[in-house]
């Protein structure tokens, strides 16, 4: 089986934060528990999903703040805040802000469209501009300048005792460098590539040239690099959903693969009106999924990972999950658990 180029580089994990709508404190705990143990288990990153109106994270940014005065070394990433319900220039406040109170730990990702079922939300996100929004890539480049100072205003300097600057304050060296774009088409894979941003792959890409979902994924990794300044060296971070079993309960184990087999169906040819493509869940030993990883034609050209936890499971079975990555998987890919 021919092996990856070079040894993994960079492993994360990345949560949903998922709570009950009665209990919202003790979920949110919870996730800030996992980031806590990815951290001694040795992980380089942890992210955190972005759900409006569910019982999921809303607010990643709050959540890392929170994170990062738990933990001292862990990268701390989001994947992907949906720049459709947020304010270029008030995000890149609140980002740089969590930056500096993190040490140049965060990592955002963010990605463009409309928000999901927009037209029953436009109301109460966009009372007076709702058919006026831009939710392109323009939005993307907006928060981009603020980030990496550019001015926001043609004003400054002093009115009475105040001062007012023209760059969003405060400013964050280094964390222009580390915004991330969540991509799953050739053209956002180009896009994020010509504009110098990280590129976030997943387990779900549009099938543009083709219905072989390694294939396609390897293609955007390619374009992407193929526009960007650092060529073979910009980042890109695959995040396939991976579920070991190397500690797990029999109990556990068979739960899993149930887990996996309901979703399976959809993994065989491009779904809905825009032809999206999903991977399977990688189940199994460590040894098993490294060999499955391996064989993966867009693997092989990463050195970053941030593996996707399943969607419901429970506490205990994240813990599993997580020590499994650290202390199996991990090693069979070539990495070394940070200090």
């Amino acid at each position: 089986m021919p092996l990856s180029s070079q040894p993994l580089r960079k492993l994360g994990f990345l949560t949903l934060g998922l709570f009950d709508g009665a209990d919202p404190r003790r979920g949110h705990e919870a996730t800030l528990d996992l980031i806590e143990l990815g951290e001694r288990l040795g992980f380089d990153s942890a992210w955190v999903r972005h759900r409006h109106l569910q019982y999921g994270i809303s607010s990643p940014v709050a959540v890392l703040a929170a994170a990062s005065q738990r933990t001292r070394r862990i990268e701390l990433g989001t994947a992907v805040i949906p720049l459709g319900w947020e304010n270029p220039l008030r995000l890149a406040e609140d980002l740089a802000t969590v930056d500096l109170l993190s040490g140049g730990r965060l990592n955002p990702g963010v990605s463009v469209g409309p928000p999901m079922h927009y037209d029953r939300v436009k109301d109460a996100l966009y009372p007076d501009t709702a058919d006026a929004e831009d939710f392109g890539h323009d939005r993307v480049r907006r928060l981009l300048d603020f980030v990496r100072g550019e001015p926001a205003t043609a004003f400054s300097g002093s009115e009475g005792f105040e001062v007012f600057s023209d760059r969003v304050q405060p400013q964050s060296p280094g964390l222009g460098r580390r915004l991330w774009y969540g991509g799953g088409s050739l053209r956002s894979a180009r896009w994020a590539g010509e504009h110098g941003m990280n590129l976030l792959t997943s387990s779900v890409v549009k099938a543009e040239e083709s219905e072989d979902f390694a294939e396609i994924q390897l293609s955007h990794v390619r374009a992407f690099r193929a526009r960007h300044p650092d060529g073979a060296r910009a980042r890109v971070s695959q995040g396939l959903v991976v579920i070991p079993t190397d500690s797990a309960s029999a109990e556990q184990r068979v739960r899993y693969e149930r887990y996996a087999a309901g979703r399976l169906p959809r993994t065989g040819a491009p779904q809905g009106p825009a032809r999206l493509m999903f991977a399977p869940d990688l189940v199994g030993g460590s040894a098993e999924i490294a060999e499955r990883l391996h064989a993966h034609a867009a693997f092989r050209e990463i050195d970053e990972v941030a593996f996707a936890l399943p969607f419901t499971f429970g506490h205990e079975d994240y813990v599993q999950i997580l020590t499994d990555i650290a202390t199996r998987l991990g090693p069979a890919l070539g990495w070394c658990p940070a200090a």
